[in-house]
């Protein structure tokens, strides 16, 4: 009797699962097709990026979590006395801004 009841539990639910595996979309794609897929993500998320080398000390302040108006201004100093930004890891460089600071920011940044 113990056996009917797992046979009636079990069996429907293999069948679903086999069912709904079997109707899945396929997960791969076209040759080529992961790079443009992958360079389109980065692209929209960069679009709504701050730049570096041309925001202002406030839009920085305004944009970046943990950047107050000390920070954005030592950003700018930094800038203006080193040139362009050659990398967002570049912002290391400037005191008071350390690893966490730079990742909790990472996606908001970048360099053109």
């Amino acid at each position: 009797m113990m056996r009917n009841v797992l046979n009636y539990l079990l069996f429907p639910l293999f069948t679903f699962l086999s069912f709904s595996l079997s109707a899945a979309p396929s997960a791969s794609l076209p040759p080529g097709t992961e790079q443009v897929a992958l360079q389109a993500v980065a692209s929209s998320q960069q679009a709504g990026a701050v730049d570096l080398n041309q925001a202002d000390a406030s839009t920085l302040q305004s944009q970046l979590s943990g950047i107050g108006k000390a920070k954005a201004e030592a950003i700018v100093a930094y800038r203006e006395a080193h040139g362009p930004f050659q990398s967002v890891d570049e912002l290391l460089e400037i005191k008071g801004i350390g690893n966490a600071l730079l990742e909790r920011n990472r996606e908001k940044l970048r360099v053109d």
